[in-house]
């Protein structure tokens, strides 16, 4: 499996779904219900959930009134998102590296680290800028990524889980530059195991800062967890970002 090509494969499968995604819905709807609270959008506002997945937040978001888009590129979980479209809720099979939409959106959002997967700078740098483009002056990114800190001092070396009969064994390390988490999935139904490894960037405030002024985009706030306490570089376990398009 090539280093450029192991996210969507990954994502694509149906063990990342049962691996990641059989928690608790209640922790996403209150993180969701939080957020809103905190940005208090108008009515009927443009939203695009970027790596939507199979459109969780996205449904909460539709749910409460607002205009979402959820974009992934994954096309199994696009497949199973646009079960749930409505008249304020659709879903497409699209790469966040690519343009999509110019000055549309009220508010993007990318949530859950799904960001620092591509092999280069400019690659991110291309997704971030994608989506400063398709938000309005004045308009609003929130980028949910985990604490470069946080996550070096509280790594698991080495753990399992078993899921509806499948086993999972996990193994994570870091180098200078990204994290790295090993995949085992051990199902009866396989012929043999598979093996997926994750890899993702070590980006830091500081690195994100730069990379959205490059493209026009201000960080307002900083958050270290869901339930919107504020960030600190050691503790937090998470790195919860508030731009804003600067209106030239």
């Amino acid at each position: 499996m090539t280093a450029t090509t192991w996210f969507k494969d990954w994502f694509n499968s149906p063990y990342y779904h049962q691996l990641y995604f059989k928690r608790d819905e209640a922790e996403a709807a209150a993180f969701i219900n939080k957020l809103i609270d905190h940005l208090k959008p108008r009515p009927g506002a443009e939203m695009l959930d970027v790596a939507c997945g199979k459109g969780r937040h996205s449904i909460l978001l539709a749910g409460k009134g607002f205009t979402v888009t959820g974009i992934d590129l994954s096309e199994d979980s696009i497949k199973e998102a646009k079960e749930n479209e409505s008249e304020n809720l659709e879903f497409f099979v699209h790469d966040m590296r690519l343009p999509f939409r110019i000055n549309y959106f009220d508010y993007v959002f990318n949530f859950f680290t799904s960001f620092g997967y591509f092999k280069t700078r400019r690659e991110h740098d291309n997704a971030i800028r994608t989506i400063a483009q398709s938000l309005k002056p004045g308009g609003y990114f929130v980028l949910d990524y985990l604490n470069v800190h946080y996550a070096e001092d509280h790594l698991v070396h080495k753990s399992e889980k078993e899921i509806d009969d499948v086993n999972y064994y996990l193994t994570k390390w870091f180098d200078e530059t990204h994290f790295y988490k090993k995949i085992v999935v051990e199902d009866e139904n396989l012929e043999e195991p598979l093996e997926y490894t994750e890899k993702v960037a070590k980006f830091s405030l500081g690195d994100f800062t730069e990379m959205f002024a490059y493209q026009g985009l201000q960080i307002q706030e900083v958050f270290g967890d869901y339930l919107f306490n504020g960030y600190d570089v050691k503790i937090s376990p998470r790195m919860i970002m508030i731009a804003r398009k600067v209106v030239k």
